[in-house]
């Protein structure tokens, strides 16, 4: 039987929880420390309406070092994962400013889902503690749907990270 295969890339900020979000669903596991990446490629088996489909994840570096390679991950894509860091509301300033034109211009017609990484975060006192010295605090779950115009936004999710 030929297996249905679909490609994901998923793209956001360095550290904002990309690569524990795709081992966490890949490998049903939790990362123990911190890894970064410049370009990882996963393949999670699912089952979507009793048909085998095969998803090829690419996992791309959010840091501007790699600016010039990530657009490498894009031909063929047939899904965005748009990802920011609930503990990071920079990260969600750089959907509208960096994420939305990049993938609008690589990928303008591949459908998006917004996903917000860390929310078990969003109520840590540690990390509001130091939020409130830079005068923030960790993102609210309907602020991912202002900072979205313009793209072809599939659905938001406000992922945990356990």
């Amino acid at each position: 039987m030929v297996a249905i295969r679909k490609k994901l890339v998923i793209v956001g900020d360095g550290a904002c929880g990309k690569t524990c979000l795709l081992i966490v669903f890949s490998k049903d596991q939790f990362p123990a420390v911190y890894m970064l990446t410049m370009f990882e490629n996963y393949v999670a088996d699912v089952e979507v309406d009793g048909k085998h489909v095969e998803l090829v994840l690419w996992d791309t570096a959010g840091q501007e070092d790699y600016d010039r390679l990530r657009p490498l991950s894009y031909p063929d894509t047939d899904v965005i994962l748009m990802c920011f860091s609930i503990d990071s509301p920079d990260s969600l300033e750089n959907i509208p400013e960096k994420w939305t034109p990049e993938v609008k211009h690589f990928c303008p017609n591949v459908p998006v889902i917004l996903v917000g990484n860390k929310k078990d975060l969003r109520n840590d006192e540690h990390t509001r503690q130091e939020l409130a010295k830079v005068k923030q605090e960790p993102v609210k779950p309907e602020e991912g749907w202002t900072q979205t115009p313009g793209i072809n936004l599939l659905s938001s999710w406000d992922y945990r990270l356990v």
